[in-house]
């Protein structure tokens, strides 16, 4: 979708965004559905990009209500798709969960900061949000959550390979990249393969913060014994992960203090 196609929709439509209107449909797979969202902007200054599976409902709700406000009162194209994505990204319970596995394991300290929590705030210029699929994609009209894989699918992979690839080479290899859940991990580790980014800029093992993985977060944060968890949690997966999160971070913050 070009500038000018975004800004002529957007300025124009009564659509409330509780459901997308066809006109932002961009590709259609089987039972899959990409559409269109304002998640273009990358922010090319960030130190810590973090990195979900893909926009969902909410989120793209949101931001093309953020976009079409900033549009409506004069705001240049770029700068609504930009405040739309720091309105949107991780919106919701989903934010919340994220600030506290962050602060978990201390990236607030490495980044100087006193919470995760500014980065949705006052040090917003420290990240860069993103997801593996920059555009939301539906599964039979549902979000999407990662299966089919996003490698196996010729229309996700497209995303995975152009649009997060190019955001890699832009931020350079000074960044830091969280990924959320072992489907983005994945994705990841491909790109890694790749070329475009080394292992040590990779801060993998988060459980990813949806409120459907609340178990796995609360077990991750300390705060559901390991007696307590169902069969649907695998505890010891979780362990290992953390474990080399943390002596990652722990190399990492070594590095910075020398």
């Amino acid at each position: 979708m070009s500038l000018e196609q975004f800004s002529a929709l957007l300025s124009a439509s009564t659509h409330n965004f509780a459901t997308l209107p066809a006109e932002l449909l961009l590709a259609s797979e089987g039972n899959l559905q990409t559409f269109y969202a304002p998640f273009d902007h990358v922010n090319t200054s960030a130190r810590v990009v973090l990195c979900g599976i893909t926009p969902g409902l909410q989120q793209a709700s949101r931001a093309l209500d953020e976009a079409r406000k900033q549009l409506c009162n004069g705001a240049s194209i770029e700068h609504a798709k930009q405040t739309a994505k720091e309105t949107a990204s991780f919106a919701g319970p989903m934010r919340n969960n994220l600030t506290s596995l962050l602060d978990h394991i201390g990236l607030q300290t490495l980044l100087g900061i006193d919470s995760c929590a500014r980065l949705f705030d006052t040090h917003r210029h420290l990240v860069h949000y993103t997801s593996a699929l920059r555009y939301p994609v539906f599964l039979d009209g549902q979000n999407y959550s990662g299966s089919p894989a996003m490698l196996t699918r010729a229309s996700l992979r497209h995303q995975v390979e152009t649009h997060l690839a190019e955001e890699i080479r832009t931020l350079g290899p000074q960044c830091l990249y969280v990924p959320l859940g072992p489907k983005v991990t994945e994705v990841f580790q491909h790109l890694q393969a790749k070329g475009l980014l080394k292992a040590e800029q990779l801060l993998d093992g988060l459980p990813h913060p949806s409120g459907a993985n609340a178990e796995r977060i609360s077990y991750f944060l300390g705060g559901k014994l390991r007696e307590k968890l169902s069969s649907k949690t695998n505890a010891a997966v979780i362990d290992a992960a953390k474990a080399r999160l943390m002596t990652k971070l722990t190399t990492l913050r070594s590095a910075v203090s020398r």
